[in-house]
């Protein structure tokens, strides 16, 4: 299943349902990672502040990829007018 994510608040809500699809609770997946449930809490919520490891610990724990590519073109270019 692949997802384009642009906000924290998709990301947060992605996340969530990962977690919850492996039955996890936050406290479970915050021990994983070595943080606290309410960092878990906060980043399935869409906070803006998490520390780029933890977000890399969340996606290790939950045995996810991220993978970044370039922005699909939704229409036509102002070259491909003229």
């Amino acid at each position: 299943m692949e997802q384009v994510v642009r906000l924290a608040s998709q990301l947060g809500a992605l996340l969530q349902t990962e977690r919850r699809r492996r039955s996890m609770s936050q406290t479970d997946l915050a021990s994983k990672v070595g943080t606290h449930q309410k960092t878990i809490s906060a980043i399935e919520n869409g906070s803006e502040g998490v520390k780029l490891e933890t977000l890399l610990g969340i996606i290790a724990a939950l045995d996810l990829d991220m993978q970044i590519v370039p922005r699909r073109k939704v229409g036509k270019s102002i070259e491909d007018v003229f």
